[in-house]
């Protein structure tokens, strides 16, 4: 007896994501972003790292037209993914409960004590130990703290060396990492994956702002396959789904 096939073929659907960024409608596909967002080398991004940005710059409402957030891909390494100058305070600023914070550098003195100071001063036979962080959250009884280590956030590159930041400005790169960590644990939704790049050893990025391409661009969202619903009763092959089709359902909700 003849058994009917009641599986449908599998359709093919772009995959690209419209949203408000700062009172912007911000438009994203692997397209686009191959082609204007990725800083290093664009041609060796995957289809998962991108649809991992456009997820993120979606979920927290950022344009990575105007360098809020950043992709950056080198060699067959994986990408790292990271908020703009700013961002972290301008989304605190935006939450009712902030109110404030305050942060600094850890120093050993000349006689061994350890000190925390605002700012970033420190004398030159004096040593640079860490970075500390209050932020004041209204309804808390204490601010939210962060202290980190230079030892761990030194911001050497692959090959050894020092990023140049890092090298004539360990300070204030410090001082930096640790508002940002005392920010994403006062506000854990609002910062949830935003990571700054000087936690990742990373300078030198572009600010400039990259115009958004008008909606008939040449560059189009990219189509990738995706599998029609599956009847109940069927068990969809092992995988069928992939990425693409996770990250769909995802943009689609």
């Amino acid at each position: 007896m003849a058994v009917q096939n009641t599986l449908t073929k599998a359709q093919k659907k772009p995959v690209s994501v419209t949203y408000k960024a700062g009172g912007a409608d911000v438009t994203l596909s692997p397209g686009m972003i191959r082609k204007y967002l990725v800083t290093g080398s664009p041609e060796n991004v995957t289809e998962q790292e991108m649809m991992l940005f456009m997820s993120l710059c979606k979920y927290q409402g950022l344009n990575p037209f105007v360098r809020d957030a950043y992709l950056i891909k080198y060699g067959s390494q994986p990408a790292t993914i990271v908020v703009g100058k700013g961002a972290l305070e301008k989304r605190a600023q935006r939450c009712e409960c902030f109110r404030g914070f305050e942060a600094g550098i850890i120093v050993r003195t000349e006689d061994g004590h350890i000190e925390n100071r605002t700012g970033t001063f420190y004398l030159p036979e004096e040593e640079l130990v860490g970075g500390w962080a209050k932020v004041y959250v209204e309804g808390y009884s204490h601010p939210v703290e962060a202290a980190v280590s230079m030892q761990e956030y030194i911001g050497k590159k692959k090959d050894g060396s020092v990023n140049s930041q890092w090298a004539t400005k360990p300070a204030t790169m410090i001082r930096k990492v640790a508002k940002a960590q005392a920010l994403r644990e006062a506000f854990p939704e609002d910062m949830q994956g935003m990571y700054v790049a000087e936690e990742m050893g990373i300078d030198g990025l572009d600010e400039t702002v990259v115009e958004q391409p008008a909606e008939n661009a040449a560059v189009r969202p990219e189509i990738i396959d995706v599998p029609a619903a599956q009847p109940q009763e069927e068990t969809p092959p092992a995988g069928s789904a992939g990425s693409a089709h996770d990250f769909a359902s995802i943009m689609e909700g």
